[in-house]
């Protein structure tokens, strides 16, 4: 092993390419499909936040400024990987079945949004951080002992990757060269830790290295590098030859969560010039520049996306309300007898309020 980062990159900030594309990019239809998918997530992103803001969600956690991430790794696991995500994976989620309206349940504190009809295999939105990395290990271990040809993908920020759990999830895919690909989402902020204080590594990718397996470092606002390296990770990982962490450097230009005032902590300077580097506007200025995109397709793509989130912002809102005996029902084969009069009383309460 050469114990070295290699940074990836295509498209700069002014939508040019870099270098040459690989020929499996070098596609209109798929950079338009991706764009596509990045811009529905920012205007559900949008919606939640308004929801959360007017009392319909809990406390929610934007992806803003970070959809390249999540849109292009999604686009790059095929049906049968198994995602085990964090919480801002939901241009991923989008294309892997899981539906909006289950996005809102979920942060509507309705454990059914955590149940997906449309795949059953990829597990939950995970608050606790770093956690699901170990949940992934163990998922990646179940795939290797059954010799099935697929990868498991999980997520975290780069302040998840200071907790143990990352650590030993990274050992253990090391030592047993598991098909597993870990993707970092670098957004310089753990709540209101900066970057530069997380860590003393150079870069977050290295933390690859101890475990022995391969660290790579990709623009985070690019999506069609985070695409590219994900993919190739993917099919190393499905052909057995060991797992991966991939660093993807962008930026947070929300709040950490709708509980949070990132104004607080984070320079006004460092945010504008954030603005500038965000991965949407990218990709629309290469469409354009070089794939004929126009002012009419972007109305267009626009207005789908609006009429696509006010669709599934109804179905939820007119969802009925689970009751709230199923936080106690769900929890135990058996309740415990001194919280039963704890589900009593949640149960006056729950009917009683409105």
């Amino acid at each position: 092993m050469q114990f070295a980062i290699r940074y990836h990159e295509f498209v700069n900030v002014e939508g040019e390419f870099t270098q040459d594309l690989p020929e499996m990019i070098n596609n209109r239809a798929l950079i338009l499909e991706l764009y596509q998918k990045m811009v529905l997530t920012r205007a559900f992103d949008s919606k939640a936040i308004k929801l959360q803001r007017t009392g319909k969600i809990g406390t929610y956690p934007s992806t803003l400024g970070q959809e390249a991430i999540s849109v292009g790794y999604g686009k790059a696991m095929r049906t049968d990987d198994i995602l085990v995500p964090y919480y801002r994976d939901y241009g991923a989620q989008l294309q892997r079945g899981v539906s909006m309206v289950d996005i809102l349940s979920y942060w509507g504190g309705d454990e059914r949004g955590s149940c997906y009809a449309g795949n059953t295999e990829d597990f939950p939105i995970s608050v606790p951080i770093a956690t699901q990395n170990l949940h992934a290990a163990g998922v990646a271990k179940a795939v290797q002992h059954r010799g099935e040809p697929r990868a498991v993908l999980t997520t975290l920020g780069e302040g998840g990757t200071s907790e143990g759990d990352f650590y030993e999830a990274v050992n253990v895919a090391g030592a047993w060269q598991l098909p597993l690909v870990f993707v970092i989402n670098n957004n310089q902020w753990a709540i209101s830790v900066a970057r530069d204080v997380q860590t003393g590594c150079e870069t977050i990718a290295q933390k690859a290295i101890a475990g022995g397996i391969d660290g790579h470092q990709v623009n985070g606002n690019d999506v069609l590098a985070v695409y590219y390296v994900v993919s190739q990770a993917l099919e190393k990982a499905r052909q057995n030859q060991g797992a991966s962490v991939i660093e993807a450097i962008t930026y947070r230009l929300c709040d950490h969560t709708t509980a949070d005032d990132a104004s607080r902590y984070r320079p006004d300077t460092e945010l504008q010039i954030a603005w500038q580097n965000e991965p949407i506007t990218r990709l629309k200025k290469l469409l354009t520049k070089h794939y004929q995109w126009k002012e009419s397709d972007e109305d267009a793509l626009q207005q789908d996306c609006y009429q696509q989130v006010e669709h599934a912002v109804k179905q939820y809102l007119a969802t009925p309300r689970a009751p709230v005996s199923d936080m106690f029902d769900y929890l135990y084969a058996n309740l415990p007898k001194q919280m039963e009069a704890q589900r009593e009383t949640a149960l006056y309460y729950g009917e009683t309020d409105d």
